[in-house]
């Protein structure tokens, strides 16, 4: 809460509560909704799926059930990269087959598809943003995990001395240096991305996205990167692959760059 706007409204709410949704959509009837409010872990979507199929499906219906009941004419999904398990070439661009890897990137993918059916039966505009790895914070309002399970973050706490060491969760896959290698895209650009997306609903009514700076980093260069710019040494700890993680995940956004002139603000 400390991170909202002083000039937004607040309300809180729960969109497991469908009679709760439907009466803030009708009192403020938003001309469009963004909707980021999910579980996201792709290791604990694959030890509890029921709660990410059902949790994340189910109040996205609540959410869009309300929204064209009241007249919601834009709607933005936070989608996934975590689409595209075994993607056959790398960057991975929006033409790529859907391969959801886990349950998480599962339940956005049926999310999306409930999108284009509310778009065929009833004329919603969306747009399905995949973003890639999502890091980095603002200097106004910082970043708050709880817990914290994000590479980047978890890397500094070691280096700051609130953790002894860092996880590696296999170094066997087929990548240069065998850990996993991602496509981080910082927080700002992808807030980016939405204002753009929410405003080419206008005129186009349906869009698709991946969203990534299009460079890949290994989890060890990730490590490597923090000691030299810390100067700590960073112990690292390499343990069993963790299920549904692929490999490889890097995006080719030139679709958005093209479309929207989405460009990001710190490219790596």
């Amino acid at each position: 809460r400390s991170a909202v706007h002083p000039d937004a409204t607040f309300i809180e709410a729960d969109l497991a509560d469908p009679k709760a949704v439907d009466a803030i959509l009708r009192e403020h009837r938003p001309q469009g909704i963004m909707h980021f409010a999910s579980k996201t872990l792709v290791g604990e979507s694959m030890e509890h799926p029921f709660r990410y199929l059902g949790e994340n499906v189910r109040n996205a219906l609540n959410l869009l059930e309300a929204a064209v009941e009241h007249g919601t004419e834009r709607f933005i999904l936070s989608s996934t990269a975590n689409l595209f398990d075994k993607p056959e070439r790398i960057p991975i661009a929006e033409t790529e087959v859907i391969e959801p890897g886990s349950p998480y990137g599962e339940s956005k993918y049926l999310i999306e598809r409930i999108l284009h059916w509310l778009h065929v039966t009833k004329g919603l505009r969306f747009a399905a943003l995949r973003y890639f790895n999502a890091a980095g914070a603002t200097e106004e309002r910082g970043e708050d995990h709880s817990p914290e399970m994000h590479l980047i973050p978890l890397v500094l706490q070691v280096a700051l001395g609130q953790r002894e060491s860092i996880r590696i969760f296999g170094d066997d896959y087929p990548t240069p240096d065998g850990t996993c290698v991602r496509d981080y895209i910082h927080i700002a650009d992808l807030a980016k991305a939405h204002i753009l997306a929410l405003e080419a609903l206008a005129d186009q009514p349906v869009l698709k996205y991946n969203l990534g700076n299009g460079n890949g980093f290994s989890v060890k260069e990730v490590i490597e990167t923090a000691r030299q710019i810390t100067g700590h040494a960073i112990p690292a700890i390499v343990d069993p692959r963790r299920p549904g993680d692929p490999a490889t995940l890097v995006a080719d956004s030139t679709s958005i760059r093209r479309d929207l002139g989405w460009e990001p603000s710190y490219p790596t």
